[in-house]
């Protein structure tokens, strides 16, 4: 299509790849630091182990759809339509 367009793909592009390198580094953080996490946030909120387990599952699968939903199917019409011209 125009240039307008390649700006679009190219943004939702690198707001997808951002987004999953947050989604990742949060991925990390919760395995590896967990314990840490868990005193952290256990200072501010009594919250047993499952929960606190529960939450942070439940955001990141929040976060994963936000970002199928808001960059990654965009990103997937706007090529198809490109591609269709």
């Amino acid at each position: 299509m125009t240039t307008d367009t390649d700006a679009v793909c190219r943004f939702l592009l690198w707001s997808l790849a951002f987004n999953y390198l947050v989604l990742f580094v949060w991925f990390f953080a919760f395995v590896f630091a967990r314990d840490g996490l868990r005193r952290l946030h256990g200072r501010w909120f009594r919250l047993t182990d499952a929960t606190f387990d529960a939450i942070h599952y439940g955001g990141m699968a929040v976060y994963k759809i936000g970002i199928l939903l808001f960059n990654l199917a965009p990103l997937v019409a706007l090529s198809l339509m490109r591609d269709g011209r």
